[in-house]
């Protein structure tokens, strides 16, 4: 990875550790440079009140995302659910929900302060069949063919590489999973430099692709059925979007695997921490 790669990444793990220490703190988070008050483009107004008011009040304050991927997942009772930039825990905590105790909820995220405040929402919540690892979303510490779904909300723009992204979604989707996205996705006409005159990298603006970009690297990595959708405007050519894709059934060496950890990936679960 190029210094500027890391240098990216490492201002994104700073900018969402703040908001976790914020929540934590009683304040809320939002996806941008500071803190800014939740409206209905980003944050936990995009989710039913419902929704909201089944979960610990602090993983509705630590909500960052441009939709509500569990919907758009579709998730079934019994499938084993993957989300990538799990934050504070509100989208693996509804997966948890609707998955029900057949199936498992993963969140993954690089974030130290993110991940205590998930495991804490999780105690809260009183979730069993949900586990939080640490890691990035560029190599998954999960092994290959072991999960049903891939779910991600507002987190895929902020990877500094995504078609290293799109080929772990692949690899760890079992035959015939599939993914529910929700993120920021430019107007094809809209160019690099333009896209950074919208927002910067960490408002998850800057490192949006376009629609055409996004196909095509779903598409390099073997996904079938792409499907994009804006839902919303979060900047002049810049919407929210919907994205889903499947993993073929005849994909070769996809045959399904016993989910076990792979070597040296770390785990956090239960109430004793990281």
């Amino acid at each position: 990875m190029s210094d500027h790669a890391n240098d990216l990444r490492e201002t994104v793990r700073e900018r969402y550790a703040a908001a976790a220490v914020q929540v934590t703190e009683g304040g809320t988070a939002c996806c941008g440079p500071q803190p800014i008050e939740v409206d209905d483009t980003f944050g936990s107004t995009l989710y039913a009140a419902a929704e909201r008011d089944a979960l610990p009040a602090e993983a509705v304050a630590a909500s960052l995302g441009c939709g509500n991927p569990t919907g758009v997942a579709d998730l079934h009772e019994g499938e084993r659910v993957l989300d990538l930039g799990s934050g504070g825990g509100i989208d693996v905590l509804l997966s948890a929900r609707r998955v029900g105790p057949t199936g498992k909820a993963y969140g993954l995220d690089m974030t130290e302060e993110m991940l205590a405040l998930a495991l804490a929402n999780q105690q809260k919540a009183g979730a069993t069949n949900v586990e939080f690892l640490k890691g990035t979303i560029e190599a998954i510490p999960l092994p290959a063919n072991t999960i049903d779904v891939v779910i991600s909300n507002c987190v895929i723009n902020l990877s500094t590489d995504k078609p290293a992204v799109f080929a772990e979604m692949f690899r760890v989707l079992a035959p015939g999973g599939r993914i529910g996205i929700s993120d920021v996705v430019a107007d094809d006409q809209l160019g690099p430099d333009q896209r950074a005159e919208r927002g910067d990298y960490v408002g998850c603006i800057a490192g949006a692709l376009s629609f055409t970009e996004y196909r095509e690297g779903l598409a390099a990595a073997g996904f079938t059925n792409i499907e994009l959708t804006p839902t919303h405007a979060v900047a002049d050519g810049m919407h929210a979007a919907t994205v889903r894709a499947t993993k073929p059934t005849t994909a070769a060496g996809t045959e399904p695997q016993p989910l076990t950890r792979t070597a040296g990936s770390t785990s956090c679960c239960g109430g004793s921490g990281c």
